[in-house]
């Protein structure tokens, strides 16, 4: 959107935006201001949960984050256990604004990225097509990879705990590169810091709620959302129907599956799979959404469209 370049580029650095208040709550208003959404997600970024570790995290353009990688067990033991939450104040403070400007009838999530997935980067510095780095590590150093999954864990309990009495609604926990783990290394760093993770909030905020994202993890989320304990469960666009609607809609709702291209696309392909997220799911609990993030060369007018027929969609019901 032409309104959040403008931020972005008097912002500076991207972490500069994140953690400017009143500009993060800003770009988080942006979206509603311009499509009225039922909800709206802090602005911020997975990865400020290892700054507040005290690592060297940077963004840079064209390029991605940057971080110092921790991929040996020695390096591993320079890690600090615990956060600066000051370094986390400004995303509470964001959270504070947003909610307070925002109609009481939209809700408003809070996240933080999964271990695994957060792990991943704090490996190898940088991401990659398929995590290696992370992967490698965990096979032959468990003990080591383990502290760093489970300082992660420890670490994004306070942060949601912060969020939701900054006032989020609702919180995320996006694990982008749970599909690529096999079953039983997706059981050991997906699912159960997952679920430590849930059961750490709730022992302070018992009703919570709480949605996952085990971005490809295909037939293990009937797994994953009966070990992990979460509210709801976003989808991508490859998950197969029947499995979603049978094994897994049948416990929790359902978040997604529009496959970002199609909303790139528009016109008749942008009809009929939005028609398809309807006809496989909307008979059960929905929150209509992509299957992952939006792109930045999505059309304005596309976006347009397809709030318009799902909400044509619910009001025909």
């Amino acid at each position: 959107m032409p309104e959040y370049r403008e931020v972005r580029a008097k912002a500076g650095g991207f972490l500069d935006l994140c953690f400017t208040p009143g500009l993060a709550a800003e770009v988080t208003l942006q979206p509603i201001r311009r499509f009225n959404f039922d909800a709206a997600i802090i602005f911020s970024d997975i990865l400020v949960i290892p700054y507040a570790l005290g690592r060297d995290v940077r963004f840079e353009v064209g390029e991605g984050p940057r971080l110092d990688p921790l991929d040996t067990p020695d390096k591993v033991g320079t890690l600090s256990s615990t956060g600066d939450s000051t370094k986390l104040e400004p995303v509470f403070e964001a959270l504070r604004r947003v909610r307070q400007e925002l109609d009481p009838s939209i809700a408003l999530i809070g996240f933080c990225g999964a271990p695994w997935t957060v792990a991943t980067y704090m490996v190898a510095g940088h991401g990659t097509p398929d995590q290696a780095p992370a992967r490698m590590m965990a096979y032959r150093h468990p003990d080591a990879f383990a502290r760093i999954i489970d300082t992660i864990v420890e670490n994004s309990i306070r942060y949601l705990l912060g969020q939701l009495a900054a006032g989020a609604d609702v919180l995320q926990i996006f694990d982008t590169w749970a599909g690529i783990l096999p079953p039983r290394e997706f059981q050991r760093w997906s699912v159960e810091p997952t679920r430590r993770i849930v059961e750490g909030v709730r022992r302070t905020v018992p009703d919570a709620k709480i949605i996952g994202f085990p971005r490809g993890a295909g037939a293990l989320l009937p797994g994953y959302v009966d070990a992990t304990g979460v509210d709801a469960v976003s989808i991508d666009w490859t998950a197969e129907p029947s499995l979603i609607r049978e094994k897994v809609q049948n416990r929790v709702a359902v978040q997604g599956n529009l496959d970002p291209l199609a909303l790139i696309t528009g016109g008749d392909a942008l009809d009929r799979a939005i028609d398809d997220v309807l006809a496989n799911f909307a008979g059960g609990r929905l929150i209509f959404n992509l299957g992952h993030g939006i792109q930045p060369e999505t059309p304005i007018a596309h976006v347009e469209q397809m709030v318009k027929r799902v909400r044509s969609y619910k009001a025909s019901l």
